[in-house]
């Protein structure tokens, strides 16, 4: 067959470009080979990650990753991110897994591969504790609920506000909201899990507990699509942590409530 010096040049050209390009990475092979497990947690995010007094890592997340790594004998590397890095970060090779308070939805399904959830998030309206007053959503009626402009909350609330009755009144961030609560401006307030244990460390002998759960989102780890040996050993972790009640030990040691059960299937 004759083959056209120009034709053959490309194609030698062609060749050695296939040659140069990187084969399809295997992630766990690359944790295995390297020792290291590097994980994308946002250290800002209280009581799932954030530093301690000496500029450590801790948080409810970060102890999830440092028992991993030591469950696979590896060391474990933190990739400080965001919200809006967070899968990115894993997509773009710079970390292995996202271990960062990351709620399954179906549009970030469409990016990253989700493991089993080993933990959660919630929203609630939460009172003070000596406030017998509301039992159900229909206590409610008449009421203010004070929450953050723009968040889940707020959108939820605003959504049944018509219906319940009640007068959504909106602050700019949670420090607001949470200088509300205290000073007894705000009775009710839709605050997240993490917002609450924040009110709490403040309130004395006064503290604020959950009164009815707004909404719940499961919270798994992240991986890049189409590593399915490293999601297959993750979700192996997760289901042996889960029966073995470690995955709800350090998340109520950080967050004061328990995971709930029907969200740690092993």
């Amino acid at each position: 067959m004759n083959i056209h010096r120009r034709h053959a040049s490309a194609l030698v050209a062609a060749l050695g470009l296939a040659l140069a390009l990187p084969a399809s990475a295997d992630v766990l092979a690359n944790i295995n080979s390297r020792k290291k497990l590097r994980v994308a947690t946002d250290m800002g995010i209280p009581p799932f990650g954030m530093l301690d007094g000496s500029l450590q890592p801790t948080g409810s997340d970060v102890e999830v990753a440092r028992a991993l790594a030591a469950d696979w004998g590896v060391e474990v590397e933190f990739i400080n991110t965001t919200g809006p890095t967070r899968i990115p970060n894993v997509n773009t090779d710079k970390a292995d897994v996202v271990i960062s308070s990351l709620s399954v939805t179906e549009e970030r399904a469409k990016v990253v591969d989700f493991t089993k959830p080993y933990s959660f998030i919630r929203t609630t309206v939460i009172a003070p504790v000596a406030d017998k007053s509301v039992r159900d959503w229909g206590d409610l009626k008449g009421k203010s609920i004070a929450v953050v402009r723009s968040t889940m909350q707020d959108v939820e609330l605003t959504a049944r506000a018509s219906a319940l009755g009640i007068n959504v009144v909106r602050f700019d961030d949670d420090a607001t909201v949470i200088t509300a609560a205290l000073s007894g401006q705000a009775t009710y307030v839709g605050l997240g899990d993490p917002q609450m244990k924040a009110i709490n460390q403040r309130a004395g002998a006064k503290p604020f507990e959950a009164k009815l759960v707004i909404k719940q989102f499961p919270i798994a780890m992240g991986v890049k699509k189409g590593e399915p040996a490293l999601l297959a050993k993750l979700n192996e972790w997760i289901a042996v942590n889960a029966k073995s009640g470690k995955l709800n030990a350090l998340y109520r040691k950080h967050h004061g409530v328990d995971v709930p059960a029907e969200l740690l299937q092993p």
